[in-house]
């Protein structure tokens, strides 16, 4: 599983930064997606912040990229709506 959380200063670039996470996964809070757990993707994410994002970051920007391991995601504990959240994502086409 792959946790993308973020604090971005610029409504312009915190909004393009949301869309571009939505083509990976599905938000889970205000500013944390979850996102399917691939090398490719993980791969994708880290290349785009660093061409794309980076350079538009001001002191007070934050994104915060977690790969978690499979015996990490079992040491989760989900309260609240996220109960019944499914454990991985499924993506359709």
């Amino acid at each position: 599983m792959i946790i993308v959380a973020y604090d971005i200063a610029s409504n312009k670039s915190r909004t393009k930064f949301s869309k571009f996470l939505k083509k990976f996964g599905k938000r889970i809070q205000y500013s944390i997606f979850q996102l399917k757990n691939s090398e490719r993707i993980l791969k994708n994410i880290l290349t785009d912040v660093e061409l794309r994002y980076k350079k538009e970051f001001s002191n007070l920007d934050n994104i915060l990229v977690m790969h978690l391991c499979e015996g990490c995601k079992k040491k989760i504990k989900r309260y609240g709506n996220a109960v019944y959240d499914e454990e991985d994502i499924i993506f359709f086409d």
